[in-house]
């Protein structure tokens, strides 16, 4: 099982003043599709919180999503903490679930949501919403791509067939 950690972006949720609704189904949808959820944890909308919760992350799963600070009110910067610990982007990702979460909500639109990758890790980043509907459909979204793109990550470039 490849292993997974969830990590909530909110300043109400880290101070426990609010129930996170979001962690919780994006890892139940992550255990669905066969990942093994090591960690859900919460960050305050705080650069180097979710910096620092990215690399801690990182080190210890394959896939981590964040949940959270994706939209455009000034302290939503998950897109930018995760610019600054990602070494290469991957915009078809992101642009992916944007364009299925279009056909849900036209509000899908203002995500600014990135996904990217962490070498030395061989770990996969992705953005989602922090609506619970919407961080799930994201996630459904690209749910194909993910067995792929961590065995293009590990290194193991070949396809169906080929060798290597």
């Amino acid at each position: 099982m490849t292993r997974a950690v969830v990590i909530t972006v909110s300043d109400s949720c880290s101070r426990g003043e609010r129930e996170d609704l979001s962690g919780p189904a994006v890892a139940l949808e992550l255990e669905s599709q066969g990942f093994d959820v090591s960690a859900r944890t919460s960050v305050p909308d705080e650069r180097q919180a979710i910096e620092d919760a990215l690399y801690f992350a990182a080190a210890r799963a394959r896939l981590v999503v964040t949940t959270g600070g994706t939209g455009i009110a000034a302290r939503d910067v998950t897109p930018e903490a995760t610019r600054a610990v990602c070494d290469r982007l991957l915009d078809g990702v992101a642009e992916l679930m944007r364009t299925v979460g279009r056909e849900e909500t036209l509000l899908a639109a203002l995500s600014r949501g990135v996904c990217g990758t962490i070498d030395k890790h061989q770990t996969l980043v992705l953005n989602l919403p922090g609506n619970p509907a919407g961080a799930v459909t994201s996630l459904r979204a690209v749910a194909p791509l993910l067995k792929h793109a961590l065995d293009l990550l590990a290194g193991n470039t070949r396809h169906d067939g080929e060798p290597d």
